[in-house]
């Protein structure tokens, strides 16, 4: 719930990025609403598959990603958190997010989703040297 919570307070806080060029990959169909849920509809890419399909879709987005040239950062079972060198210097950061429908029966055939984002900024910036205490 952490994860969503954060992903949805920076989605809130960041350019919309309706499309940031992923294909649909074989199992999954387009989900321009992202289910109706946690304010997504507009701020994410958004697929959606039967649960039973989710690992599968989860698996091949991040295989493609990877051979785009994207790499897996940070994460847990249900975010991935994909940086990507710029031409230039600096890192583009790309996140992938699995989730359904908790009031719905967790059953084969219940709808999953995967929202994907930008998050703004540079993810290889490096954080500011923390104050001395004076």
């Amino acid at each position: 719930m952490i994860a969503l919570l954060a992903l949805t307070a920076l989605l809130q806080a960041a350019p919309v990025v309706a499309d940031p060029g992923l294909p649909l990959l074989d199992g999954v169909q387009a989900a321009p609403d992202c289910g109706a849920l946690y304010d997504l509809a507009g701020k994410a890419f958004c697929v959606t598959a039967p649960l039973s399909g989710m690992e599968a879709a989860g698996k091949a987005y991040i295989a493609h990603l990877e051979g785009e040239g994207w790499l897996a950062a940070d994460g847990n079972d249900r975010r991935v958190v994909f940086v990507k060198r710029r031409e230039g210097g600096g890192c583009d950061a790309l996140q992938m997010l699995a989730y359904y429908d908790r009031s719905l029966p967790d059953e084969a055939t219940t709808p999953g989703y995967l929202a994907f984002s930008t998050i703004p900024g540079d993810a290889c910036a490096a954080a500011p040297a923390p104050q001395a205490d004076q």
